[in-house]
């Protein structure tokens, strides 16, 4: 009887590989027909996951209560200048004993122990009248207000470039299947017509075992392509707190302007506006106000105050008594510190070197950001030139792939360059994807890096994506 081994041997090629790649081919089906299940679903743009991301994305609602608590900080600080109105209530009992022999004949006249009960109400108002550290302390509070805002917008702008990244992720992806897909196909055609010339003797088994080693790298290919597919979609759903979301495709042919302003200097001169140089701009001004709020330590205080109060007074002695009486009291109220141990002056030298700091921070920021903004305007510069580059290798490739598969039908080329010219052309369109995308998201980073992203440039890329 003949072993499994030896009748697995003795099949012809073609049903080998088909059993080999059966269980591979299933899988890969499925997950073909789940994202033509997903290309169905109605697609999205990039302004409308937008603003549902505004609404989920945890990072930018955390920026965004932390901006709004600030201006309640503000008025907390306000609230040091305006007048204050206080109740005050009290109650003391007393007993005293005279430590006094009184004579027998004085006792009734003058005991020896009394006890009183004293109630106390009253009112206690005061307004400021010159107090420069609390001065310092609002405007501190007004200058965090600005930082909380160049926060909140850093926060914005990061969102939007995340989303943006994420968003032509899933159509690079789908973009990269498509190619992967198309190439699988062709490999396969040219395995059967590899196949045939065998069979019929106008081939070797060389080209034939050329062509399958290439269909199955294409096959490994395709599924690696539709697992990135998948990971990319799950993290934009993720980014805007929904499933199966389906971005708009890329207009074809797509046409990606030059940079406006086009010249480097033009965007670095831009980034003085940027929220990261202005929370340390905010930084330094609030580093100074610092200054004057340690040196007010050396200032007097003026505040006008008001007390009115009523008092009722229980005494028991041979006779109880009980008397009450009303107190109402206006003035000014003066206080001037002359010596706190060295404490004071310590805190103004600590500060100055605070401002320093905040002034070397300042010069940082700006030269980061300009560094940041060079960058991206040469990535995005060199991206476009690349895209020119790979749409001309593309339709080379194109062009050189017919010419070999001519050569092929005719006998003056063989499978084997059949199979590069393939492999070449899918290669090049990969490259090209890879380079339109990444020119279109470098263009969002570069207005981000600059500081002159706004969500109207969201609108303007969503043009770029069919309706």
């Amino acid at each position: 009887m003949m072993s499994k081994s030896v009748k697995s041997a003795t099949q012809p090629l073609g049903q080998r590989v088909a059993a080999r790649w059966r269980p591979l081919a299933l899988a890969t089906a499925t997950a073909v027909l789940s994202l033509a299940g997903w290309t169905h679903a109605q697609a999205e743009s990039l302004v409308d996951l937008y603003q549902a991301a505004k609404g989920y994305d945890a990072a930018y609602l955390s920026a965004k209560a932390q901006a709004d608590s600030v201006q309640y900080q503000v008025d907390q600080a306000y609230a040091l200048l305006r007048p204050s109105l206080g109740l005050k209530a009290s109650i003391n009992r007393s007993h005293f004993e005279s430590s006094i022999d009184i004579p027998p004949a004085y006792a009734g006249i003058y005991p020896s122990s009394t006890n009183a009960t004293s109630k106390t109400g009253g009112l206690a108002a005061k307004m400021p009248l010159l107090n420069r550290a609390d001065a310092a302390k609002v405007d501190q509070a007004e200058q965090s207000l600005e930082a909380a805002k160049a926060d909140l917008t850093i926060a914005e702008n990061d969102l939007a470039a995340r989303l943006t990244q994420a968003y032509f992720d899933v159509l690079a992806a789908q973009d990269v299947l498509t190619t992967t897909q198309a190439n699988k196909k062709a490999l396969a055609e040219q395995l059967a017509s590899a196949k045939r010339n065998f069979e019929v003797g106008n081939a070797t088994i060389t080209d034939t075992r050329e062509a399958q080693a290439r269909f199955d790298l294409a096959s490994a290919q395709e599924i690696a392509a539709t697992n990135d597919l998948q990971v990319k979609r799950i993290a934009l759903d993720q980014l805007v707190g929904r499933k199966d979301v389906t971005p708009s495709p890329l207009l074809t042919p797509a046409n990606l302007d030059a940079l406006a302003p086009g010249q480097m200097d033009d965007w670095v001169a831009q980034t003085s506006a940027s929220p990261v140089v202005r929370k340390a701009e905010v930084g330094l001004k609030v580093a100074k106000l610092e200054i004057d709020k340690a040196k007010a330590g050396n200032w007097p205080t003026l505040d006008a105050v008001a007390n009115l109060s009523r008092t009722k007074i229980d005494s028991s002695t041979f006779q109880a008594t009980t008397s009450s009486g009303t107190n109402a009291s206006i003035g000014i109220e003066l206080n001037m510190p002359l010596y706190a141990g060295g404490a004071i002056q310590n805190r103004v030298k600590e500060v100055l070197s605070l401002s320093d700091k905040a002034e070397r921070d300042v010069d940082n920021a700006k030269r980061s950001v300009a560094l940041a903004t060079r960058q991206a305007f040469s990535g995005v510069q060199s991206g476009l030139a690349q895209v020119k580059a790979y749409e001309a290798a593309e339709a080379s490739a194109k062009l050189a792939l017919e010419a070999t598969q001519l050569g092929y039908r005719v006998g003056v080329r063989i499978n084997k360059d059949v199979l590069d010219a393939q492999t070449a052309l899918s290669s090049t369109q990969k490259d090209l994807y890879k380079a339109r995308y990444d020119v279109i998201v470098g263009s969002i980073k570069l207005k981000q890096a600059a500081g002159t992203l706004k969500p109207e440039d969201l609108v303007e890329l969503n043009k770029l994506v069919a309706k």
